[in-house]
Order: structure tokens, then sequence, then C-alpha cells
């Protein structure tokens, strides 16, 4: 009897030690009133860094954004020779809860713990369009001014932590610019500008505005940006644009945002030519049939799209997809039983949705 009991107590213990590993991989719940039935566990696969380009989709959530940063940082500049660059998720803390051993990342811990952040106004238990642009812009305003301080540090030459225009080297792929060499995108007009307090050197906030001047909030940087507009199609140089110059080199531009912009491009020339009369009467406030640049302000928003403007666009394409009821609105369980669609940008295609081992 002695001799039977020994294998099994052995068996037992290592039973027992096995199904505590397994616990330990296991990702914990945090405290939460929703306990949905199955839990979403998905396989991280980020984006490459050099595929990180100017209005691409924000990571919804800010750990996923920050392992992201942290990640370019690295592929853009390499670690010195002798030492390795960091782990993915190595400094990342708060990313530890969700993530076990095998890097599958607790989706609908994130989605309960962020839901009440972005139910702010008003907190009602439900997710509306304007909340959930507001939580993109915020995204998005980190991840542009993350690059910014990278810009800055990059083109700032003597380290004073500001960037004077002779610090500034034009981007590559900058078209040059006929005519007057102080006029252009990347031209002295452009730097002073976006030089708010007139010092001759950008700092942060100044920089920003200088390297994204639609969403910027100084006046003299939208204003630079309506007169640039103007600039490159005043064919007569009168400082306006006449019907002719906004049809012929504005007006397409405007109709690729717009929401009937499939059917526009079909339409015929005397069509087009019309419903161009009718944009442009509504543009001329001053009825004087010339567009100024303050004028145009009006339509900024649709010839550079602001972040604002895709993160409206995200916003939108999350509750289309994962409004069940199809009320306008995302309920904490409508978003965790759609995970994929505020999530699917960092996950390989090919893996399982649900991982019965994790539930």
């Amino acid at each position: 009897m002695a001799k039977l009991t020994t294998p099994i107590l052995i068996y037992a213990t290592l039973t027992a030690l096995f199904l505590l590993l397994l616990l330990r991989s296991t990702p914990q719940l945090p405290s939460s009133s929703y306990s949905p039935t199955r839990r979403h566990h998905r396989r991280l696969k980020l984006r490459s860094p050099s595929n990180s380009q100017h209005h691409h989709s924000i990571p919804f959530d800010p750990i996923v954004a920050d392992i992201e940063r942290h990640r370019e940082d690295l592929y853009l500049t390499p670690p010195a020779p002798g030492h390795e660059a960091s782990p993915e998720w190595e400094e990342f803390m708060d990313a530890e809860d969700y993530i076990n051993d095998e890097k599958r990342f607790n989706m609908t811990d994130r989605l309960v713990l962020l839901f009440p952040s972005i139910d702010k106004n008003p907190r009602d238990g439900f997710l509306s369009v304007e909340e959930l642009t507001e939580w993109n812009v915020a995204q998005t305003d980190k991840e542009i001014l993350h690059r910014t301080e990278r810009d800055l540090d990059a083109h700032d030459k003597n380290k004073d932590g500001f960037v004077s225009f002779e610090e500034y080297e034009t981007p590559k792929w900058t078209p040059q610019v006929s005519g007057d060499a102080e006029l252009g995108w990347w031209k002295k007009d452009h730097f002073n500008v976006s030089d708010a307090d007139g010092n001759g050197l950008l700092n942060l906030a100044e920089f920003n505005d200088f390297l994204h001047p639609a969403d910027s909030k100084n006046p003299n940087v939208i204003h630079w940006l309506c007169t640039e507009e103007i600039r490159e199609r005043d064919r007569d140089k009168d400082g306006k644009l006449n019907f002719q110059e906004f049809f012929r080199g504005l007006f397409d531009s405007l109709k690729d945002y717009s929401e009937d912009s499939n059917a526009s491009h079909h339409d015929s020339p005397d069509s087009s030519e019309t419903s161009a009369k009718k944009l442009f009467s509504q543009i001329d406030r001053d009825n004087d049939g010339f567009l100024s640049a303050d004028e145009l302000k009006s339509i900024l928003d649709n010839i550079h799209p602001s972040e604002r403007f895709y993160a409206k666009q995200q916003a939108d394409h999350m509750i289309s997809q994962a409004d069940s009821n199809k009320d306008g609105r995302l309920s904490l369980e409508e978003i965790v039983e759609n995970p994929y669609v505020f999530y699917s940008a960092i996950f390989d295609d090919d893996d399982d949705y649900f991982h019965d081992e994790f539930r």
C-alpha cells in the first residue's frame, strides 16, 4: 500500500505545481462590476516603426501607444555598440497586469478599465461619438508632441531647447518653391508666424505649430495657412481668388473631403461648375466676387484636415462597427464583445479571437 501511495503523492504534487504555474501566467482581472463570460486574448504584433506615418490610426489604448513610441524611438536611435535594446515590455509596468509570458494581451481587462475614463460628458454608461472623438484627439496629441520633441532634439544643434531658423534643415521631400525664397511651407515666413513670442527661436509648442500648422491654435499660423493657399493658386497675383482660380485650383481638393465626394467625381462639367459657384458664394461673405484669406478660414478644415477630423472619422468607424443595437452609442458590453474594433491594428490577423485556455 505504501508503494502505491508514494507515486500518487508525487503525481499530485507535480500536478499542483503545474496548475500554479499556469495560473501565474494568466493576467488577473482588475476589480470591475462587469464580468463577461469570455475573456479576449490575442497575440501582440505591434506595427513596424518604419511604417508609422502621419495620420495613421492612433492606438486606442495609451499603454499600446506608449509601447509603440518606445519601439519607434529604439528603431530610430539604435543602441550603442555593446548595449542591447530594451525588450518591448520592459519599463511599462502598467502593461504587466495585462500581458502574460506568451505576449497575449487581455483586451477585456483593458476595455473595462478604460471605459470610465472615456465616458465623461455625460457620465451615463455609454460612449458617444463626441466622447470617443475627444479620447482619440487626446491620444493623437500625445503622439504628435512626442514626435515633435524628438524632431526638436534632432534639429537643436546647440542643445539649448530651442530651434532657430538656421538650425532647421528643410526636409528632402519638400518641393522647391519658385519665386520668392522667403515664401513656402518650410521657409522664413512659416517660421516667423510660428514664433508666437517673436524671439527668433521656436520652443516645443511653437515648433509643434511649425510642424503641424493645421492643428495650431495660433491665429497667425491659421492666417498664414489660408494666405499660402491663395498664393499657390493666385494666377493674377492680386492676393485673392476669383471664381476661376477657385474652380480650377481649389474646388477639387474640397470635394475630396465632402460627404458626397464619391458622387461628385462623376458630376458632369456643368453640374460641377454649378456646385462650385454655390460653394464660392457661401464662402464669399462680403459678396465682392473674390475669396480672401480670412474667408478661407471657414473651409480650412476641408483644405487641411486637422487631427480632430481624423479622430472623428475613427470614432465614427468604432461606433459603426461595435454598435450592435444601432442606438448611436456604445455600452461597455458592446465594446467588450467587439474588441477587434479597438485593437485590430496591433494583432496578428490570423490569430484566434478567443483562447479557451485563458477563460
